[in-house]
């Protein structure tokens, strides 16, 4: 089970993005906003790290490949 999966359905549905406050998708052991095209990684206690500096930067072929996942 990924990161993402296990947490918490009442804080998940509560997860934005810091930046642009728009909903989040779950990719694997990350949170996905795909309009900024940016990754918060979920540490391995199981906690999002919500902090616009540390978001990672999702490539074009990453990011395809998140959206075609989350679309299974």
């Amino acid at each position: 089970m990924s990161r993402a999966a296990e947490i918490d359905p009442i804080v998940r549905e509560r997860l934005v993005c810091p930046t642009d406050h728009g909903p989040l998708l779950d990719a694997g052991d990350e949170l996905y906003n795909p309009r900024l095209r940016v990754a918060y990684r979920i540490d391995a206690d199981g906690i999002p790290v919500m902090l616009a500096d540390e978001a990672r930067a999702v490539d074009e072929a990453q990011h395809k490949a998140i959206l075609a996942g989350a679309e299974r």
